[in-house]
């Protein structure tokens, strides 16, 4: 395998980690089994080829936890992690390290990789409900498949059956994982992961297809007919679904067919659906629903819906939408179509700066995006400074500047201008630069008499210069 195709592979994939609690070692999962079975092997650069690479988004390891913890007596035994596959085994060595030393730092840095069985709920949507058109339908025979063929490339009826692929390659669906084939050219032998799936040749024999890595998804050409719009690949690439129904062109029979389209998540294989073969559920987390929101489904159009329960009893909603790949419908949390919405909203401004406490006033104006006079700093020396902040509501920064630094683009408000002039010296406010003390926050005029007086005597000064001039 190439490096570009191992690099595509890591990003697309996750390696799935066990820890044994009663021999407290750390091994990575060679395989799974809907039974609750697993193989193990240790999680080092030699073994690294054996590790099951599973789908970041899929739905296996629902389906797995689901009997494995059903079927053991002490499912507490075991702790599951998934990473990233580029840095699988410095975690496998940095969590075994944890376990035996622990402490608060590095129980922060495993705990994000730790998958808790009763998370995995919201994972997708293919769960009983929404999946019993597909419990029977079984498109191929197991006798009709060439076995000769699959055993070239070391994909044996054992070794399927043993990685629990073959009942959905006989549904008609590809694999739910890349596994590893070896293609034999002679001179030459090809080694490399796909997801493969089944199909009929024209004397009736049941062959695999081989479907590879690709770097990117091809959208720059034409795709049985169809050209894809700016907004087309923009949906494509945010959510992996195009979000709308086209009419697609077999290029042997000249039919016209209405389909949707999506992007295989493993491969990054264009995927097209035919609208005939969308399974709409009735119900979703709780929520029915109507032919309005339906009809939009079956569009594949994303639909957001409220008040969805989860099997925990808690309300929460979502971007649900149809995914050709999956054949199910899929929530889009990770691509919710609101998150530059979400975001701007999400940035709230902190009412602390550099250790110092805003006062009320001085937050009200702070998060408002006004700049904000603030004292009683203390830079790295133990020397106190003072100075104004602006908060970026867009990007939730917080911009300083120094008296002197200020510029048209970060003016203070106006209950602020005064004590600009005063606490940078007096450079833009002869009225108040002789002033020995700096004004408050808001405070645009002394209280004492004594510079009240030093005030009107400067300004009548100036009046009369201006006058002469």
């Amino acid at each position: 395998m190439s490096d570009n195709q191992l690099d595509n592979l890591a990003q697309l994939s996750d390696i799935l980690l066990v820890l044994d609690k009663e021999r407290m070692k750390i091994e990575a999962v060679k395989s799974l089994h809907q039974n609750g079975q697993m193989e193990t092997v240790s999680p080092t650069k030699k073994n690294q080829n054996q590790f099951m690479r599973i789908d970041k988004h899929g739905d296996f390891l629902s389906n797995f936890f689901s009997n494995f913890y059903n079927q053991l007596k002490n499912p507490s035994n075991f702790s599951f992690f998934k990473v990233p596959a580029p840095i699988a085994i410095e975690k496998a060595k940095e969590i075994q390290n944890h376990y035996k030393s622990p402490s608060t730092e590095s129980e922060k840095n495993i705990d994000e990789y730790e998958i808790k069985p009763d998370s995995l709920e919201h994972s997708n949507l293919k769960n009983k409900d929404n999946m019993e058109t597909e419990k029977t339908e079984y498109r191929f025979d197991s006798e009709q498949i060439d076995w000769e063929t699959m055993n070239n490339l070391g994909l044996s009826k054992e070794r399927l059956e043993k990685l629990n692929q073959l009942d959905p390659l006989l549904k008609g669906y590809k694999t739910n994982q890349l596994i590893p084939v070896s293609i034999n050219f002679g001179s030459a032998i090809l080694r490399t992961d796909v997801r493969l799936s089944l199909q009929q040749t024209d004397d009736s024999k049941i062959v695999p297809a081989l479907h590879g890595i690709r770097k990117e998804p091809n959208l720059n050409y034409e795709f049985f007919g169809h050209r894809f719009t700016d907004e087309d690949k923009k949906n494509l690439l945010d959510t992996r679904n195009m979000g709308r129904v086209v009419n697609l062109i077999n290029s042997k029979t000249g039919e016209t067919i209405p389909s949707i389209i999506s992007i295989d998540r493993l491969t990054n294989e264009l995927i097209a659906l035919k609208t005939e073969y969308i399974k709409i559920p009735d119900e979703i987390k709780g929520v029915k629903l109507n032919e309005k929101q339906k009809q939009t489904l079956k569009e594949g159009k994303p639909l957001k819906i409220e008040g969805m329960t989860s099997t925990k009893g808690k309300e929460f909603s979502s971007y649900v939408q149809y995914n050709a790949d999956k054949r199910y419908v899929e929530f889009l949390f990770d691509k919710n179509l609101d998150s530059k919405q979400s975001q701007k909203e999400a940035f709230e401004a902190p009412k602390i700066f550099r250790n110092k406490e805003l006062s009320k006033e001085q937050y009200n104006d702070f998060k408002d995006g006004k700049t904000v006079y603030i004292d009683g700093l203390v830079d790295k020396k133990g020397q106190p400074y003072q100075g104004y902040i602006t908060f970026n509501k867009e990007s939730g920064k917080t911009k300083f500047s120094f008296p002197n630094q200020l510029k048209e683009t970060a003016q203070p408000s106006d209950a602020h201008k005064t004590q600009v002039a005063v606490n940078s010296k007096g450079k833009t406010n002869e009225s108040t630069k002789h002033l020995q003390k700096e004004l408050k926050p808001k405070q645009q005029s002394p209280k004492n008499k004594e510079d009240k007086k030093a005030v009107e005597k400067v300004s009548k000064s100036v009046k009369s210069k201006r006058h002469k001039m």
